[in-house]
């Protein structure tokens, strides 16, 4: 085995540290998910904290780890009788992001079950993490199902298999932590929420601790054991804090005062349920034990909530993770604890704990202690606003009206590079505008029948769904249809002598269910960003559309990339990524102005197809092109662009075209590109979810004001409005 990075040699990330440690004090803090950069120490951080773990003891020959004091009475390998048992280190187990479900929580073998009257189950990495860490690099990118899996193992501390009526259970207490890149895509708030604890990382701006950084990492490739060995007090005495703060645990006091802070930070943050106040309380306890303390104070409690509350808060993906402290030590201090007779005196200045029982954060291991108040050298830095993004909307193109003929908008835009505005609203460099607030937007869909990843767009055979039909089993067998098993067997029960009750299954009888659920696609959007697209100020309830479709996306699970298209070209905002907010932001800074070459657009989308079909040819792609069906850039435009069109067609590219032409007269040149594509085209208005009921309301409200009119002798009064 490689010897692991000493935990205690990590330069900074104080909150990471601390944030695990917690979590090895007291595992029912909930785990950790860390969020950041690549190359910040995320998982070697991870690693390095299981070989502070104490040793465990357990049963031998059990593959769940029973303990010898207190062995499960529900152990698949049980009974166990209590009794001493076996020493070994506490394991770290990493989930893979392609494991599949058996993998996870273990597989019984269902042809054994049925077929011979066995019930043999072999454990998955739920059973091997038991007592232990788990550990899940790139959690985002994990399938939910899973996630959904191993959240709820967590929280029970116990693993449930069902196969057709066959149940197993075992003991799975683990130490969850997860690791995640946010430019990769984001968790869903509700798997979010399970995470006790959440930590962004992000490496230093220091030099000094970035050469520090390098000089570590360095010892130790050139020379593992001996770099490993020059920390060996520091990780020792670490490994012995951690016992000392698990003995204190149960002796630590959360007081009324404590507890009527946790409750007012959550309310004052409008945290959803109450799992943040338990995990607030739970974080502000091993708080006070790793400190060596048997009282929660204030700073326990106002730690716990930087740890546990700023995943809370985010209700969508394009809302900002973090908290205001301003607005937190305001509600702390509103609802100090200075009143619980219980608890310390605030106007005593001396603490109750020794005040040598806490080694020097800054010394040589940095004990994983608290990070300072206002942040240390690698608090990372706010975040910058794109100048773009706040500032009023430029000067429009003129209004006039659309050119009769297909041919004329080269007219319309004509001198636009020059920065001359033309009839089409095609002026120079508009500035960036703000997008209009998103909606629910109506579900665009791939036809036919898939078999990518799963989501929630598309139809599609997936392991879990509703059951369709039924095949003979392509290697092991995972769902078994019992009905088609039946069927099979019951023709051959005389030639296999059956003589009583029953039925004589073979495994040539079993049969796999086939299921059909949903996937999740490729969106890629296609848009228009040049002058014609400026005119009437029409951009901010594009961006407002497309965002609204992004939000759509991110709930159905979908990939999603970004290509514009303005002046001579068209280029890659966004290559496709599992990140909506990333595509959002590219889209909030996205200019307007020039000519339309909409071929180059359509031809470069057909180049990014054409490299995703080559990375994952299971995922459907669904192109949607927002537009309002000019065509004036580049050589002979439009017939440039129809044959572009019709290329993505004869692929059988599915498409969605976004109408985005106003103004009394309309040429309809959207909807001839979308019978070049071979696909729809919807309006603005049209694509809201709630568009067919606003109509609705609209026609109610006509109907209700022609009946008050009828009430006074209105003209018109009785009259039925269609």
């Amino acid at each position: 085995m490689s010897t692991p990075y000493p935990f205690t040699a990590i330069v900074g990330q104080d909150d990471l540290r601390l944030a695990l440690l917690l979590n090895a004090v007291s595992p029912a803090v909930g785990g950790v998910l860390v969020r950041g950069e690549k190359g910040t120490a995320k998982s070697t951080a991870v690693r390095a904290l299981s070989a502070l773990l104490p040793a465990v003891d357990v049963v031998a020959g059990c593959r769940f780890s029973c303990a010898p004091g207190a062995p499960d009475p529900a152990c698949p390998d049980g009974p166990h009788e209590t009794g001493t048992g076996v020493e070994r280190p506490a394991r770290m187990v990493e989930l893979p992001v392609g494991a599949s479900e058996d993998r996870l929580v273990g597989a019984l073998d269902i042809e054994r079950a049925l077929a011979d009257g066995v019930k043999a189950f072999e454990p998955g990495l739920l059973a091997d993490a038991h007592r232990g860490i788990l550990y899940v690099d790139e959690v985002n990118l994990l399938h939910d199902h899973l996630v959904d899996l191993l959240l709820d193992a967590a929280a029970m501390g116990a693993s449930y298999v069902e196969r057709e009526g066959v149940s197993v259970r075992h003991a799975a207490r683990f130490l969850l932590v997860g690791t995640m890149n946010p430019e990769e895509g984001e968790l869903r708030p509700q798997l979010l929420d399970r995470f006790g604890l959440t930590v962004e990382v992000a490496a230093s701006r220091e030099p000094d601790l970035r050469v520090e950084v390098v000089r570590r990492r360095l010892g130790y490739d050139d020379d593992p054991e001996g770099f490993a060995g020059r920390w060996a007090d520091e990780e020792s005495a670490l490994r012995a804090r951690i016992v000392a703060a698990r003995a204190l645990l149960p002796q630590v006091r959360l007081g009324d005062g404590a507890l009527r802070q946790i409750a007012a930070t959550c309310a004052a943050f409008e945290v959803d349920g109450m799992r943040a106040d338990i995990v607030m309380a739970r974080t502000a306890t091993a708080l006070a034990a790793w400190a060596g303390r048997t009282d929660v104070l204030a700073e326990d409690v106002r730690q716990a909530a930087l740890l546990a509350l700023p995943h809370r808060r985010r209700r969508n993906p394009f809302d900002a993770p973090g908290l205001d402290e301003d607005k937190l030590d305001d509600t702390l201090e509103e609802f100090g604890a200075g009143d619980d007779p219980d608890g310390p005196d605030p106007e005593n200045p001396e603490s109750p704990e020794d005040p040598d029982s806490d080694p020097d954060p800054d010394g040589p291991g940095g004990g994983g202690g608290q990070p300072p108040r206002d942040g240390g050298p690698d608090t990372p830095p706010p975040p910058t606003t794109d100048a773009g993004t706040d500032t009023d909307p430029g000067p429009q193109g003129a209004d006039e009206q659309p050119p009769p003929f297909g041919d004329e908008p080269a007219r319309a835009e004509a001198g636009a590079e020059d920065g001359q505005p033309g009839a089409g609203g095609g002026g120079g460099e508009q500035a960036a505008v703000r997008a209009a607030d998103p909606f629910r937007a109506k579900t665009l869909t791939v036809p036919g029948l898939g078999e990518g990843a799963a989501g929630r767009r598309s139809r599609a055979r997936t392991e879990h769904g509703r059951t369709t039909g039924a095949h003979r089993p392509r290697g092991a067998l995972t769902k078994l249809h019992l009905a088609a098993t039946v069927r099979a067997a019951a023709p051959h029960q005389v030639a296999r002598g059956r003589s009583g009750p029953g039925l004589v299954v073979r495994r040539d009888d079993l049969r796999q269910a086939t299921r059909e659920g949903r996937e999740g696609n490729l969106v890629l959007f296609v848009v228009d960003a040049s002058g014609s697209m400026a005119a009437r100020q029409r951009m901010s309830a594009v961006k407002g559309a497309v965002l609204s479709l992004l939000l759509d996306a991110y709930q159905r699970r979908d990939k999603v990339g970004l290509v514009t298209f303005r002046r001579a070209a068209a280029e890659v905002a966004l290559p496709p990524t599992s990140s909506v907010d990333a595509a959002a932001a590219r889209l909030e800074s996205l200019p307007t102005g020039g000519r339309t070459p909409l071929a180059a657009g359509l031809l470069r989308a057909h180049d990014v197809l054409r490299v995703e079909r080559l990375r994952d040819p299971a995922r459907r792609p669904l192109l949607v092109v927002v537009t309002d069906g000019r065509a004036t850039g580049g050589v002979d435009p439009v017939p440039s662009a129809t044959r572009a069109a019709r290329l993505l067609a004869a692929q059988g590219t599915a498409s969605v075209v976004v109408d985005c032409e106003a103004g009394p007269v309309r040429l309809g040149l959207a909807g001839r590109l979308a019978t070049d594509l071979g696909g729809t085209a919807v309006t603005l208005d049209e694509l809201r979810a709630d568009a067919l009921a606003g109509l609705v309301n609209e026609v109610r409200g006509v109907r209700d004001m022609a009946g008050v009119r009828g009430v006074r002798g209105a003209p018109g009064a009785g009259k039925r409005v269609a």
